[in-house]
């Protein structure tokens, strides 16, 4: 069965804009998109500008789960290299059980130099670092007590107090062949970013997935796969490109954030232009924003050509606006999503 959520980055765009104003926001429309069905909602974790203004995403969902009732909630994703590791796995066993079933994991090793330089950690062990709290993970999970004896990591007897009676659910974000390989050994659910492209490129990151299995000695077809999708319904042309010009903006920031292209004006980023990116005629015909009816029909050609199980909906972008987020949330609700599972029945 497809599954929908709600995807928060938690950006901005306009100075002075007030950090408890985005935090009430996506509080807000957590609750609407539980209330029009949506499966899950997501919260990314970046740090120090204001492309994503959250430090801590397992603080979103414990909070969260606590003002709503059955929507799922999960970090999309934790970059588990920046934690101290135990540490994390106290905070993660914690928000699980104050979800009562509802938590799921996601989990990155992170790309983005400006934050790890801030932190002092080294991006280029960055993987490995992820490898290795995976394997702590079990271990502290499986049992009351555990020792552990690795690169980055080593601990005499240790017992969880958190320790969550099963395993939620873990979804891994990244790229390379080395995560989908490690999503096919261990059997978590990748997660992949379409950017500004179009069903082409998902296609493309499908097929490299499935190799991906295939090379981990699993059949290639029927793998669960989310995909992230920026999306917006929209009542006019004006509107349609103001959206994916902020679409755009957003864009730029990810990709200074992750080729050491950042420049900061008093805390802000300055947006400049990135080398081959795409325009804006491009990210209009790639996109699910406009009408109701082109948004079904871009979302169901991209859940085609990914072989995707969920989509993470990334509804707000740069200075778009509330009452473009709750608009789209209702329209998903009572003319997208039922199109959809109308087109894949």
């Amino acid at each position: 069965m497809m599954e929908f959520s709600l995807f928060n980055l938690m950006g901005f765009r306009a100075r002075k804009t007030a950090v408890g104003d985005i935090l009430a926001d996506t509080v807000a429309l957590v609750k609407h998109a539980e209330e029009r069905g949506f499966d899950a909602a997501w919260f990314a974790e970046h740090h120090f500008s204001n492309y994503c203004i959250c430090p801590s995403p397992l603080m979103m969902v414990s909070y969260c789960a606590g003002i709503t009732s059955h929507i799922q909630l999960g970090p999309a994703v934790i970059v588990v290299p920046l934690y101290q590791r135990v540490r994390l796995l106290e905070e993660i066993g914690m928000a699980a059980g104050l979800c009562g079933g509802r938590f799921q994991l996601g989990i990155g090793s992170g790309y983005q130099p400006f934050e790890f330089d801030r932190f002092g950690i080294d991006l280029d062990q960055s993987k490995y670092e992820l490898d290795e709290f995976i394997q702590l993970m079990d271990e502290a999970y499986a049992s009351e007590t555990f020792t552990f004896d690795g690169r980055f990591t080593s601990l005499p007897e240790t017992s969880i107090s958190t320790r969550p009676p099963e395993m939620p659910p873990i979804w891994i974000a990244g790229d390379s062949e080395a995560t989908h390989r490690l999503a096919a050994r261990r059997g978590y659910t990748p997660i992949i970013t379409g950017r500004g492209s179009g069903p082409d490129y998902l296609g493309e990151m499908r097929a490299r997935i499935d190799s991906s299995y295939v090379a981990e000695g699993f059949s290639a077809a029927g793998h669960p796969l989310g995909i992230l999708r920026f999306a917006c319904v929209t009542e006019s042309v004006s509107e349609t490109e103001a959206y994916l010009e902020n679409v755009r903006y957003q864009l730029r920031l990810a990709g200074a954030l992750r080729n050491r292209g950042e420049a900061m004006s008093q805390g802000m980023m300055v947006e400049a232009a990135i080398p081959g990116e795409l325009s804006l005629e491009e990210l209009a015909k790639n996109l699910p924003v406009g009408d109701a009816e082109t948004v079904a029909e871009r979302l169901h050609a991209d859940i085609k050509a990914a072989g995707a199980s969920h989509v993470m909906l990334n509804i707000q972008a740069g200075a778009s606006t509330m009452a473009q987020a709750r608009r789209t949330i209702d329209a998903f609700s009572s003319d997208i999503r039922p199109a959809i599972e109308r087109a894949l029945n």
